[in-house]
This record gives C-alpha cells, structure tokens and sequence, in this order.
C-alpha cells in the first residue's frame, strides 16, 4: 500500500510539472537519468550529418578527401557534444529548453545538408548551422546564468567558449578562401577549451556521471548504424553476388565485434570508473578526458562504415583499391587504439588494455598492408582479428582483469 501511494504521489508530481510550460534550470540530481525522447530525437539529425560526412570519404578516399571528412566531422561531433553536455546538466523539459534543443536540431539539419560541400561551395550555409546551435547554446547558459548565479563561476567556460566559437565562425561568412577555414578551427579550438577549464573551478555543477556515458553509448551505436548501412547498400548495389554477399557476411561479423568490443569491455570499464569510482576528484579530472575521447572513436567508426561499403560492393573484384584498404585499415586501427587508450586510462590497467584492444591495432595495419588479399579474404580477416580480441576481452573480464559496468 505504502509503496502504491509513493508511486502514485510521484505519478501526481510529474503530472504537476507537465503543466508547467515553464521551468526554471536546475542542475539534474535525478538519481534515474536516462537519454530522453527529446535527446533521441535530436540524434536522427546527427545520424544524417554523420552520414553525409561518410559521403565525402566515400567519394574522395585519398589524403585530401580524409582531411575534410575529419575536418567536417568534427564540428559536427562538437555539435553534438557540447549540446549533450548542456542537457546532462540543464535538461528541464520545459518549453523554453524544448524549443533552444530544436532550434540547435535545425542547425544540424543545415548541416547535415551542406557537408559534402562544406569545404567549398556550401561553406557558408554549413557555418550559418554551426553558428545557430552555439547561439542556441549561449541562449540556454545566459537562461542558467540568470537563474542558477551559484553556478556562473563553473558555466563561464562554456559561455565565453560557444560565444568565442560562434563569432569565429559568423565573421567567416564574409572571409573568402582558405582565411575561412583557418577561422573554422580557431572557433571549434576555442569552443573545445570549455570543458577543459570548466571542469577544474570548484564552483562547476557536477556532471550526471550515469547519463553521460549513456549518450555517448549511443553516440557509438549511431556511427556503427552506419556499418550496417553500409552492408545494406552494399548488398543492393552488388547485385547480390555470392562473393557480394559473403563479404557482407563478415562485415557484419566486424561490425558486430565492434559493438561487443567497446559496449561489453572498453566502454563498460571506462563507465566503471565514472559512475561506481565516481566522486569530487574523479568526476573533475576525468570526466573531461572520457568525453574528448570519444572524437577519435566516433571518427574511425565511420571510417569503417565508408571502407566497409566499399569493399561490400567491390567483393566480387580480385583487389580492393588502395584507397579503401587504407580507409578501413586505418579506420579499424584508429578506433582499437582509442578504444585501448580509453580503457587502459580510465581503468588505469595498462597491461590489459594493450593485450586487447591495444594487440588489435599492429595485426590489422599488417592484414591491411598484406598484398595479394581479394575483399573477401581480408574483411575475413579483419572479422577474426576483432572475434579473436571480443574472445580475449570476454576471457579477461570472466578472471577478473577487466572490471566493467552496463553502459
């Protein structure tokens, strides 16, 4: 009975809130966070830009053609991030955060449709995106500024960092050229030093260390859904091919392991750390470092997805072109160092995290560079390179070297 009355009681104070158009921000204390609805739906943006960003590595995967895929991808990345760790903190649900979340979503949408030329004819409508979602950004810290004063010292970082970013980027609009980009990246720097500083004031409202790692969990699943894509299309536009289709097969297989990989083991020991060790000093000098490092992962990921199209699609030709194999070798290599980096840093077990994932990388820069293999027989190879190291991860974590939670 007691228990029924506390439920509904609670049912009755949600029902209260609901009707309140308004809110003010407050710092989120609820033990039970998890991603909202809103928050997913502001991620289908993200799934198209990530996937327009793919484009410009599969239409160009030479030096020039990877420099703007990362290029573009991380500001979109950023994009995404900074909005995420805004609502980790300030997410009232309200009206008014509802509409700052979707202005920033269509600001994604602009550039999301401007990435593949965004080094180039688009420019200006892919820096008019990015400029809207820092001002949607500073909107809602000026909003926690005005209402939460004692949080002004650990919020100035991020409000000086979005504004410094989005006047970088607005006074590119009227510079030509290369000047523009150079403005690009003195923005996207200036906006990254935010969490940096933000996380060492005393004053800086506490991370909820159960949500982030769930949104970057799913920041993951997003660029992997690209790897599927990418067997899809591949599948399709191979006319299914006995050799189209076994070379799917396996790239499944990879894209599975992967998945096992960073969700089961490295991922799973890095969230450990941030929520079951969690405390004032963990949550200030490494909460920081967990979110950056999930740059380089998301952008090897979809690396992959790219190579994995290709070679898909090529299965039934004798050689994969150089460009792809080094697309996916380095895509492949990028995200196991990452990944052991991440792991051996936050569960701060070096030797276990360089057996695996850290022993993945040398193996396939070798399978990436051994001549002769058809596309078969290497994304073959890749798959029980990274099946072996699933395996071994799984025979870690079952003796006890490996300590993860649920992510």
């Amino acid at each position: 009975m007691a228990d029924s009355e506390a439920e509904q009681a609670r049912l009755d104070r949600e029902d209260e809130e609901e009707r309140e158009l308004v809110r003010p921000p407050d710092v989120n204390r609820d033990s039970n966070r998890s991603a909202t609805r809103l928050e997913l739906f502001f991620d289908l943006a993200f799934v198209l830009f990530v996937g327009r960003c793919a484009d410009v590595l599969a239409g160009d995967e030479t030096l020039s053609g990877g420099f703007r895929f990362v290029a573009v991808l991380v500001a979109g990345w950023w994009a995404w991030a900074s909005a995420t760790l805004y609502a980790n903190r300030f997410d009232t649900d309200d009206a008014i955060f509802r509409l700052l979340t979707l202005s920033g979503m269509a600001g994604v949408i602009i550039m999301a449709a401007s990435a593949e030329q965004a080094i180039g004819a688009h420019a200006p409508w892919f820096a008019i995106g990015y400029v809207l979602l820092r001002v949607v950004l500073v909107a809602g810290y000026l909003r926690v500024w005005w209402n939460l004063p004692e949080t002004r010292v650990g919020i100035r970082p991020y409000l000086w960092g979005h504004a410094a970013g989005a006047a970088c980027w607005a006074v590119s609009l009227a510079v030509p050229g290369p000047a523009r980009y150079v403005l690009w990246a003195i923005g996207v720097l200036l906006d990254l030093f935010g969490p940096a500083l933000a996380a060492r004031a005393r004053e800086s409202p506490p991370l909820h260390l159960e949500h982030l790692p769930e949104r970057f969990g799913l920041l993951v699943i997003l660029v992997l859904g690209e790897s599927v894509a990418a067997a899809v299309v591949g599948l399709r536009d191979g006319h299914w091919a006995a050799e189209v289709l076994i070379t799917a097969a396996f790239g499944f297989l990879a894209t599975a392991a992967l998945w096992w990989s960073y969700f089961d083991l490295s991922g799973g020991a890095a969230k450990r750390r941030l929520v079951q060790e969690g405390g004032e000093r963990v949550q200030r000098g490494v909460h920081d470092f967990y979110v950056y490092a999930h740059l380089p992962i998301a952008v090897s990921l979809a690396a992959v997805a790219v190579g994995l199209e290709h070679a898909i699609l090529h299965g039934a030709e004798e050689h994969l072109s150089p460009g792809t194999r080094a697309v996916l070798g380095t895509g492949l290599a990028g995200y196991l160092l990452s990944a052991a980096v991440v792991q051996a840093v936050l569960s701060r077990r070096w030797r276990v995290a360089l057996i695996w994932p850290g022993l993945g990388v040398p193996l396939v820069l070798l399978a990436t560079l051994l001549p002769g293999l058809s596309p078969v027989a290497l994304i073959a190879l890749y798959a029980m390179i990274l099946v072996g190291g699933v395996i071994t991860g799984v025979t870690q974590h079952r003796a006890g070297e490996v300590r993860v939670a649920k992510v």
